[in-house]
């Protein structure tokens, strides 16, 4: 690839960074329910994107009505990641909300190990004890500190768990949908499984000022859409390999854009907590990028 024709994956992987990494200020300027705000940030992108499905979607669902299970799966186990990393946001910081819910790749891992039986060499170890003494330091000092960001950062944890979930089930989806079709369906039932939740939980869906409509709209063109599209763009134009580590940016970016836009100044335990967790992450991306490459060239 010539590096014009790099240009444009490298900017628009800059772009899906971005746009990923303002979803925590979003989910605060909302001042609404988490599950509130997922609901309407995946319900709007649905809508947004209907005339784009419409022209090859309906085909690809005929064709792979057997495979339907798949999307399915991936929008409820979306629903209940931003429904519980939106919560975990309005009670802890945004650099720890977004750290800890980028914690998915050591449970996608756990998985392969366990349910799949892939060896995890010496490399993988290595990063899983990294994130997991970086991330016990994050919650020791928020717990000791203040319990309730404690109780936001476990949320997170949590929702990185899901998120792992989403990734497992989507990488089956990608078999059999175009990347468009798998998020429209997804985000179909994530914004019906939204809607359940929000419905058990008993919050309200009006009653809302102008502005956190503007943000509710926000979040699905920014977050939902740019960010996903041009992540997803960035991939089918730059190897695993870049675009896997290069990830590891959006808490770092979340982390700096909240000093100025929501006043949060990281503690110092933190900043060294979030880079070994960040170090360890990295580790185990390099793992799985010389996995791939070993079977390629197997």
């Amino acid at each position: 690839m010539s590096s014009s024709s790099k240009f444009l994956p490298y900017l628009s992987l800059a772009i899906g960074i971005l746009a990923l990494s303002i979803t925590a200020m979003f989910v605060r300027w909302a001042e609404a329910p988490g599950p509130v705000t997922a609901f309407y940030r995946l319900g709007f992108s649905t809508l947004i994107l209907v005339p784009f499905f419409s022209r090859n979607g309906p085909q690809e669902v005929s064709t792979s009505r057997t495979h339907l299970i798949y999307p399915i799966l991936a929008g409820f186990f979306v629903a209940l990641d931003l429904s519980v990393w939106n919560t975990a946001t309005l009670f802890t910081t945004a650099s720890n909300a977004t750290l800890l819910g980028n914690t998915a790749p050591l449970w996608v891992a756990l998985f392969a190990w366990v349910a799949l039986r892939e060896k995890l060499k010496g490399r993988f170890w290595a990063g899983l004890v990294l994130a997991l003494s970086g991330a016990a330091l994050v919650l020791g000092r928020d717990f000791l500190t203040h319990p309730r960001l404690g109780i936001g950062d476990l949320l997170a944890v949590c929702s990185s768990v899901f998120y792992a979930a989403y990734f497992i089930v989507t990488q089956r989806s990608r078999r059999y949908f175009s990347n468009l079709t798998h998020i429209w369906l997804a985000g179909v039932t994530a914004t019906l499984s939204l809607l359940i939740i929000n419905l058990l939980l008993k919050n309200s869906f009006s009653a809302y000022p102008p502005l956190t409509w503007l943000v509710f709209l926000c979040t699905a063109l920014v977050s939902q859409i740019i960010g996903y599209q041009a992540v997803s763009y960035a991939l089918g134009h730059l190897p695993a390999s870049v675009v896997a580590p290069t990830m590891i940016g959006q808490p770092v970016m979340t982390t700096i854009l909240a000093i100025p836009l929501l006043g949060e100044i990281p503690h110092p335990i933190q900043l060294l907590g979030g880079l070994i967790v960040l170090t360890g992450i990295y580790l185990i991306h390099q793992f799985y990028n010389q996995n791939l490459t070993n079977k390629v060239e197997g």
